[in-house]
């Protein structure tokens, strides 16, 4: 799989394997077109008169024009396979020692759920850092700083992630020297990011591409209250990618945050956007999947001019960070087929539930489904899908 990482902007923000910088790329550039210069007019040089001429029609062009290089049909699938799951906290080592004795534990129950899509998404909200120093002040228990070891980068290497959101309100919590050394770990072990501000993140399935963006309400990552910003990075993106995907880290939190509408969020006086707003706007604009997360709940799935927005994801691993009281311990495995086009073909609720300590397993008895299903016949209850039993999504 291809990974490349752009900015609108034109900068570079270091895709897996790097992007060659803006002198580069004109370098790059000059040198292409004078060595196609050069070619041509020593072409042109063997059509120039001599003692002995050719007429025209004696001269034989392919021994002068260069050869057209065959070009491959390309090896198009006819349909995408995304998995997607929310908020990952595999514990912290700041500012007390909160890590499990065995870490293969994280997604030992859900690794069979996790496989088989062509791209697995997650939001991780912490850190992969041995920096020392948070600019959070953790002493009075109002703000939380999240940091793992970074050799659990083979933990998400092993589950099979792709790439992995950092627009969300912990990816800072160790500075900029805490992101990059995130950034840097997750490229290592081939998981791309997004989430930094004007990125554009591709993948490649096949010889399709899929671009992802990441959006949240904090200043150093796109922010869903900027419409006309998201416009331009979906219009950009749009140039090179068959299917756009967003990732959205907004809306207020906790069993209180569980419906949705077309409204502004706040939590805890900060101001979270309105996710049902940005996502049909953005769609409207060429987003193609919305994949919410945040709330740290599950919540209402819609469809919107064919295209699916899953509102949030709810948490995915949480050990010793994150509550699992009553529905904060439902949580899921979004499943989505699309078309080439972008638009929803069918999807699957994978329902998971976080133990006392916050790590997954397979829920047997179909609790965040039963959930998804209410909230989306309560917030939408004209929505184009239907959710059975058994979480299959489908168009109506």
């Amino acid at each position: 799989m291809r990974v490349s990482a752009l900015s609108l902007l034109g900068f570079s923000f270091g895709g897996l394997w790097g992007l060659l910088d803006h002198g580069q790329l004109q370098g790059q550039s000059r040198q292409l077109g004078q060595t196609v210069l050069a070619t041509i007019s020593q072409n042109l040089d063997r059509l120039t008169p001599s003692s002995s001429p050719q007429s025209p029609a004696e001269t034989n062009l392919s021994e002068v024009l260069p050869e057209t290089p065959e070009i491959p049909t390309p090896n198009l699938p006819s349909s995408i396979r995304i998995k997607a799951v929310g908020d990952m906290i595999l514990g912290t080592n700041y500012p007390s020692h909160r890590l499990p004795a065995d870490p293969s534990l994280f997604f030992a129950n859900v690794m069979k759920d996790l496989q088989g899509a062509d791209i697995l998404f997650g939001n991780y909200e912490s850190t992969l850092t041995d920096h020392p120093n948070s600019p959070k002040d953790t002493s009075r228990g109002t703000q939380f700083a999240f940091r793992s070891p970074p050799d659990y980068r083979y933990l998400f290497q092993e589950a099979g992630f792709d790439i992995v959101s950092l627009a969300n309100n912990h990816s800072m919590d160790f500075g900029e020297i805490g992101l990059r050394d995130t950034i840097r770990n997750f490229n290592e072990v081939g998981i791309a990011t997004v989430g930094e501000r004007y990125q554009i993140t591709y993948l490649d399935v096949e010889d399709v591409t899929i671009a992802f963006i990441g959006f949240s309400t904090y200043d150093f990552h796109n922010d869903i209250n900027n419409i006309e910003l998201a416009r331009q990075l979906i219009a950009e993106a749009d140039k090179q990618a068959e299917v756009i995907v967003l990732s959205i880290h907004a809306g207020a939190e906790g069993t209180g945050a569980m419906h949705v509408s077309d409204r502004q969020e706040y939590f805890l006086s900060e101001d979270r956007g309105n996710i049902v707003g940005f996502s049909r706007e953005a769609i409207d604009a060429g987003a193609d999947l919305i994949l919410g997360h945040g709330p740290h709940i599950p919540r209402a799935i819609n469809l919107y001019n064919d295209r699916l927005i899953a509102y949030s994801l709810a948490d995915f691993v949480g050990y010793q960070t994150l509550s699992t009281e009553g529905a904060l311990a439902y949580s899921l495995i979004l499943e989505v087929e699309l078309n080439l086009e972008g638009e929803f073909i069918s999807g699957q609720i994978i329902p998971i539930h976080l133990g006392n300590t916050g790590i997954p397993v397979p829920d047997g008895q179909f609790r965040t489904v039963n959930l998804i299903r209410n909230l989306t016949q309560t917030d939408f209850p004209n929505a184009p899908i239907m959710i059975d039993e058994q979480g299959q999504i489908l168009v109506k």
